[in-house]
């Protein structure tokens, strides 16, 4: 299985929280992922994202085929971000686009067993791959990329 991480690229400050739209860079920033990704990804890649306006804006540039899942949103947890996915039985790949600080302890806990304060930049991805090796289930850090690294 699959599992990449996108996190929101900038977003204005401000409230409502969950309309907060993306600045001009953080618009940048998600249409230099969403190039890079859209050669990259599986084919059936399943995409769901957090309801707020920021990451479906983010997501938007790669796609407007996505599911918006509530379950991911700004008040997710590492624990429920992962039964969203199915990881790491669901099988296929999927792509979550969601928010700090869930995405940093997500990605703490697929490296440690331990989810801890980890920083994602914005607009960035993680993007692991769960394989079996001499019966034993590994999980691999794939990539680790920013916008503004591309």
């Amino acid at each position: 299985m699959e599992l990449i991480l996108w996190r929101h690229a900038e977003a204005v400050e401000g409230q409502p929280d969950l309309g907060r739209a993306l600045t001009e860079k953080g618009r940048r920033q998600a249409e230099h992922m969403a190039n890079f990704l859209s050669g990259r990804l599986p084919q059936d890649t399943r995409i769901l994202v957090s309801p707020a306006l920021r990451a479906q804006q983010t997501a938007g540039a790669l796609t407007p085929h996505f599911i918006t899942a509530p379950n991911i949103g700004v008040h997710a947890t590492p624990q429920t971000a992962i039964a969203a996915a199915g990881w790491p039985m669901a099988g296929g790949a999927v792509l979550l686009v969601g928010h700090q600080p869930w995405m940093g302890e997500l990605a703490s806990f697929l490296m440690t067993g331990h989810a801890d304060f980890w920083s994602i930049k914005k607009g960035a991805i993680w993007w692991f791959s769960r394989r079996e090796r001499e019966g034993d289930f590994q999980t691999v850090l794939r990539l680790v990329i920013a916008p503004d690294q591309l």
